[in-house]
């Protein structure tokens, strides 16, 4: 019920783009960490298994290491679908046999993509290609996957919520925006929520970090 990417750019940050039927897909599937690794944990959720991996990211595992080091020991790992990158930009996926519908996985350099209950098995392949092809900023590298996904017939049935996360350095996520249910087009009001935050996103870094450095707020009594 699933559709989603996780990535490591030229800057070391880490990103994951996500989009499902189900509601506040992002709430349960996301695990990001500064300067060690990004997690999709999905299909038939289990929200412990992204800070097991990342754990095991921490002991300076491989992504693939990390991964199977979760498969041999999780319950239920038949059922699960997890997509990994690691601080090197290797990356790793497991797609368990009992994953819904047509489901699959792809990866390139520094991202991995995949997917369950899909129009089509070429999506996952489809979001590395349009990651790849994209500029900029991560955050609008990743919506191009999910666009490309979208337009590829993404899910099967109709999707009703989506989510995407940036860490880069500060200690938080620096974007992290969710669309958690819609009757429309999560993915493109996804697109709206990310036109609005990236010309503020690195103000409200500085505010974090040094309040004294910040620009206004903009707001009434805010001289």
């Amino acid at each position: 019920m699933t559709f989603s990417i996780v990535a490591r750019d030229e800057t070391g940050a880490f990103g994951s783009a996500i989009c499902s039927s189900s509601p506040a897909v992002a709430a349960r599937c996301v695990h990001l960490e500064d300067g060690i690794g990004a997690v999709n944990s999905q299909n038939i959720t289990d929200p412990r298994l992204g800070p097991a991996v990342l754990h095991r990211l921490h002991s300076r595992m491989s992504a693939s290491q990390a991964l199977q080091a979760v498969v041999d020991t999780a319950k239920h790992i038949e059922f699960r679908q997890i997509l990994v990158v690691d601080a090197a930009g290797r990356t790793a996926a497991h797609s368990g046999p009992r994953a819904l519908g047509v489901f699959g996985d792809a990866a390139g350099s520094g991202v991995v993509a995949g997917g369950n209950m899909l129009a089509a098995a070429e999506i996952p392949q489809l979001m590395v290609d349009a990651y790849a092809a994209a500029s900029g900023d991560l955050e609008v590298r990743l919506l191009a996957a999910m666009n490309a996904a979208r337009d590829a017939g993404g899910e099967a049935g109709p999707v009703h919520s989506a989510g995407l996360s940036v860490v880069r350095d500060a200690g938080w996520r620096v974007t992290d925006l969710r669309v958690d249910w819609t009757e429309g087009d999560p993915i493109a009001e996804l697109g709206d929520l990310l036109a609005l935050w990236m010309p503020q996103r690195d103000d409200y870094v500085t505010r974090g970090l040094d309040p004294s450095l910040a620009p206004s707020y903009g707001v009434p009594g805010d001289e």
